[in-house]
């Protein structure tokens, strides 16, 4: 099972729709009276934060009846979270769960598309995201491409070492840091060490000075495709990943080129899965 949320993130949550009551309910005087709430999927939809949208539920008063894990595929008409309990605890919690599953369904299944694409071409691809999540909503984000199948790139700067130009420019450029690779690998013994090359003859430089992994970004699918060639036939057990730009429609073309990595950030963005909420009496 993926993590769940912490509940201070679930309060948060339910305080920012609902800071003061909700005031329709009360002035129509229905709160008391009981009824259900249930959450189906119109299209095809890889789920995520269903954990989460049931703690929404009971947060909110209601008493959760079923509930499908994230990282489940359901096909359209999918009833997958159901609830009971007062008018005034299911509409409290109806928004605020309907607006998480669908935000955080769409980045699953845009995901999920992506992984499937990339590995219909190349099997044993590895597919992560960036960092590059809206602010604030990193737990969710990161939740939800993992039930879409792939990984976090990198959580943040606490944990990778991923080495760009702009870091090599305070080192006198890329040529003198790769003199001291080896002694940056030795003083972290436990990490990847990532290094991202602006050219194809920078990527065989770092290859040949025993990163672990050579990141491109932007270079074209031809290019990509002769330079994990030879990485792979001359330097053998270095990895490339391809990052820029890459999508649902292109992640084939560049799995094709035979890159170990796909990095993007594309799956953060985009519609939201288009959920049903049926309240009744």
């Amino acid at each position: 099972m993926l993590y769940q949320l912490p509940d201070s993130e679930i309060d948060r949550f339910i305080e920012e729709d609902v800071p003061y009551g909700d005031l329709t309910t009360s002035l129509l005087g229905i709160g008391g009276k009981q009824g259900t709430i249930t959450f189906t999927s119109r299209h095809h939809t890889v789920l995520s934060c269903t954990e989460e949208a049931a703690r929404v539920l009971e947060k909110s008063g209601a008493a959760v009846l079923s509930c499908l894990r994230s990282g489940t595929m359901v096909q359209p008409g999918t009833a997958f979270l159901a609830a009971s309990g007062s008018a005034a605890s299911l509409h409290a919690g109806w928004k605020v769960a309907m607006n998480l599953l669908e935000y955080a369904s769409g980045i699953a299944t845009r995901t999920a598309n992506v992984v499937q694409t990339a590995r219909s071409t190349n099997p044993g691809i590895s597919v992560v995201t960036t960092r590059k999540s809206f602010p604030g909503t990193k737990k969710v984000a990161i939740k939800s491409i993992m039930a879409g199948g792939a990984l976090p790139h990198r959580l943040g700067l606490s944990e990778t070492i991923l080495v760009f130009g702009q870091h090599t420019a305070f080192l006198g450029g890329l040529e003198r840091f790769l003199d001291g690779l080896a002694r940056l690998k030795a003083s972290a013994p436990e990490n990847r060490v990532i290094v991202e090359a602006d050219t194809a003859e920078e990527a065989l430089k770092i290859a040949a000075a025993g990163a672990d992994v050579v990141q491109v970004d932007k270079m074209p699918v031809e290019n990509l495709a002769v330079l994990a060639d030879t990485i792979h036939r001359e330097f053998h057990g270095v990895k490339l990943s391809a990052a820029g730009g890459i999508t649902a429609e292109n992640a084939a073309v560049y799995a094709g080129t035979g890159v170990d990595i796909l990095v993007l950030s594309s799956v953060y963005f985009g519609k939201p899965a288009d959920i049903q909420v049926t309240i009744e009496t």
